[in-house]
């Protein structure tokens, strides 16, 4: 019976050292001995989160002021026998932004057979901003019109690049392809484009080839010409055509736009260095 009163002291002494604990300020604690409480640990892993989320707006707002900064960028790029100045979007939700590699490529071939664009009205699908269009009108001073989406900001930057390089705005059609085309009455003895996406193309182009009503200041517009291809020999064709470049290996979206091509009644030839003739069936 002696022990009781002594385990009860025991007891009572303990939890006093306890409550004391508990009721110390948390700067005369034992960091080292002190456990956090369930509604400490809450409120650091709150902090933590909104410390995180504000560094996360931070480096998006800092990302949104570096590409305003970077909207437009002004590059001299090489073409056959002169240098333009080409201003280009460092991007653009419709893909109109970049001057493609494969434009010099196509602009090469146009001056190996540029027999075929004297005296011709031309039109180009998917001008983006407007340099291969530029050339041509500089070094042949053919009669070109530019297309591009329904897009204010495409246009007006092609109108850009014209003044940029002493030249006059050239004409240009805002057209989505596949929508109905703004001019009822088509008469472009040549329609040309360096493109990479093929969605609907095949029905705009088919309006522009069908529908031509080719204009009598053309002298021979109907008349026959010749295009080399690449193994040299030459291949007859009529005004309307279309010459498009393609610089990549016929994937699935070209195989369908050249067999809605052929649904439409369209003849589809390879000319070499993968540019397309497409023309009307006779």
């Amino acid at each position: 019976m002696s022990m009781l009163p002594s385990e009860t002291a025991r007891k009572r002494a303990l939890q006093s050292q306890d409550e004391d604990e508990e009721s110390s300020p948390p700067e005369q604690r034992d960091p080292k001995l002190h456990k956090p409480t369930p509604m400490e640990t809450a409120l650091f892993s709150a902090a933590s989160l909104f410390h995180d989320a504000d560094d996360r707006d931070k480096m998006q707002v800092d990302a949104d002021e570096q590409v305003q900064s970077v909207e437009y960028e002004e590059r001299a790029h090489k073409f056959p026998g002169m240098e333009l100045k080409i201003r280009e979007f460092s991007s653009h939700q419709l893909n109109a932004n970049l001057l493609w590699p494969g434009t010099f490529l196509f602009a090469d071939w146009l001056v190996k057979n540029k027999s075929i664009l004297h005296g011709r009205r031309i039109l180009e699908l998917g001008s983006g901003t407007g340099a291969l269009a530029i050339f041509l009108r500089k070094a042949f001073q053919v009669d070109i019109t530019t297309t591009d989406y329904d897009d204010g900001e495409i246009q007006e930057n092609i109108a850009y690049n014209c003044k940029a390089n002493n030249l006059g705005v050239l004409p240009h059609i805002r057209h989505t392809w596949g929508d109905q085309f703004p001019v009822p009455i088509p008469d472009w003895d040549i329609v040309i484009a360096n493109v990479k996406q093929y969605p609907n193309l095949a029905r705009t182009l088919s309006f522009l080839l069908k529908e031509y009503k080719g204009c009598s200041q053309n002298a021979g517009s109907s008349a026959s010409t010749a295009i080399t291809n690449k193994s040299g020999t030459e291949v007859p064709v009529k005004f309307p055509m279309f010459l498009m470049s393609c610089r990549r290996r016929i994937g699935k979206d070209q195989s369908l736009f050249f067999e809605e091509c052929e649904k439409a009644g369209l003849e589809v030839q390879h000319l070499g260095d993968l540019v397309y003739l497409i023309y009307t069936k006779q």
